[in-house]
């Protein structure tokens, strides 16, 4: 399960928000249930930004966020990111060089309905 939250950041804010960034995704590290996490930038506009994190499953996200150090670091932060859906589950992939491997779905039968 991965989570997606984007922010529009003005370029003399950037230094203060990646220290927030960077004390939001060490307390969401330190949960259990979290595989990775990545704080990016935009190449074509650098006031766009993500906080990219990839989780055991949606359970273990939503209890991360009731962890009292993710209350004070991390959820501030998500707060201030684009209101938008933000958490995916994975229901395809592929290695470099492999074949697409269709994962079932947690909501649904046909995941592409």
């Amino acid at each position: 399960m991965f989570v997606t939250n984007r922010f529009v950041v003005d370029e003399e804010n950037a230094a203060t928000f990646t220290e927030r960034a960077h004390a939001a995704l060490a307390a969401l590290a330190a949960r259990p249930g979290y595989r990775r996490g990545e704080l990016l930038r935009a190449l074509d506009d650098p006031t766009h930004w993500c906080l990219l994190t990839e989780w055991e499953s949606v359970g273990t996200y939503r209890r991360a966020l009731g962890a009292f150090d993710v209350k004070v670091h991390s959820v501030p932060l998500l707060a201030e990111s684009i209101d938008e859906p933000s958490a995916y589950e994975s229901l395809a992939g592929a290695a470099p060089g492999g074949e697409v491997e269709v994962v079932a779905s947690d909501r649904a039968v046909h995941p592409y309905r």
